[in-house]
């Protein structure tokens, strides 16, 4: 599959103001009405109704994305990445945000059916919330693409993901070398989300049969920072204090550092997170945070965008992913497009995250 970059495509609009008078008032109007024309994309969280207006070129193929929140850096990050994909290889986007709500996520992926999309990208709120909305879109011809989060029970006919298992080895790799023995706390995201399970099973292979012990495991319902932070600061005044916590990703590792500067500060207390975001990348040059994981987000987002496209064009998935790649996931064995993470710290963390352009050295050192 012949892959066309997305930063080729500029454009620039020009509109030059008569001397009439009129015309110039006509000119100017017509600008105001071009320029908010452009303010759409990841940033606005519509409901289905408001989206039942969006107006789609019928001349170019149409791929939704339904995605959880965009309240997160990184699904943000994926999202704008992604449509300039789609867009630049030829094809519209339409993007649901759910607002962190199933049901509303399932009303939206029933419009996008609706709105008659020949593909449906989907960043689940539960893994096992969209059985019967996915068989819908699949008795409609549409492919299902399950992007960096396994969808549990359904008929999808693709998973995308950064290999999640292996993020939780690289976690209790690099807190082991610190703190091979003692008790560690696990403080995940929420249990709805499958990659909190294939984290735990990294995390298993590498700590089970060693000095470690998990003492106490916490999961953050609907990725609640909140609720992070008062677990750990409940564990903290309660003097349970551990050497080592892994972290759901860096948001949640922020709410753990927050709590121990607070309650125990200068406590030498071992932090993994994953997702490499800006937070997490100053914690650990900060020395509060040991360790993130940088997901290859960017070519994650290229490659889905990519994928969806062919897609729509009318391949099928045995044209695009080899057949031995698959993951079970209660439905049937889902061909799965796997990329590596990597361990990111502060002896690492200028080749990987910045000479990468991930981040630049002014957003992490500012």
């Amino acid at each position: 599959m012949e892959k066309v970059k997305t930063d080729s495509l500029k454009s620039a609009n020009y509109i030059k103001i008569a001397k009439n008078p009129a015309a110039a008032i006509i000119a100017l109007f017509a600008s105001v009405l071009l320029v908010a024309s452009t303010f759409t994309g990841c940033k606005k969280n519509k409901t289905a109704d408001e989206n039942a207006s969006d107006k789609t070129p019928s001349s170019k193929m149409t791929v939704g994305f339904s995605i959880d929140t965009l309240a997160i850096e990184r699904w943000r990050r994926d999202c704008d990445i992604f449509m300039n994909t789609v867009k630049a290889n030829g094809a519209e986007v339409v993007v649901q945000n759910a607002g962190n709500n199933t049901e509303e996520q399932n009303k939206q992926i029933q419009y996008l059916i609706n709105k008659k999309v020949k593909v449906i990208i989907i960043v689940a709120k539960e893994a096992d919330s969209l059985t019967e909305t996915i068989k819908l879109a699949r008795s409609h011809g549409i492919p299902v693409i399950a992007y960096d989060r396994l969808i549990l029970n359904s008929d999808i006919s693709l998973y995308m993901t950064i290999d999640s298992e292996k993020v939780g080895e690289i976690m209790a790799q690099e807190l082991y070398k610190k703190k091979p023995d003692g008790k560690w706390f696990c403080i995940y995201g929420p249990k709805t989300d499958y990659n909190m399970t294939l984290i735990r099973n990294g995390v298993s292979k590498i700590i089970d049969d060693t000095g470690v012990k998990i003492t106490h495991t916490f999961f953050t319902d609907g990725w609640n920072y909140d609720l992070s932070y008062n677990e750990m600061a409940r564990l903290l005044l309660q003097k349970n204090i551990p050497d080592a916590v892994i972290c759901g990703n860096d948001a949640v590792a922020n709410s753990v550092i927050q709590a121990v500067s607070e309650i125990c500060p200068g406590k030498d207390i071992s932090i993994s997170g994953q997702d490499a975001d800006i937070a997490g990348c100053q914690n650990i040059i900060a020395g509060k945070q040991l360790v993130t994981v940088y997901k290859p987000i960017t070519k994650l987002a290229e490659e889905a965008g990519l994928y969806a496209v062919e897609l729509a064009k009318g391949k099928s998935i045995k044209e695009l992913v080899p057949e031995n790649q698959t993951i079970n996931n209660g439905y049937a064995n889902i061909p799965v497009v796997w990329l590596n993470p990597q361990a990111v710290t502060k002896d690492n963390i200028e080749e990987v995250i910045i000479k990468s352009g991930f981040h630049t050295k002014d957003e992490i050192f500012r």
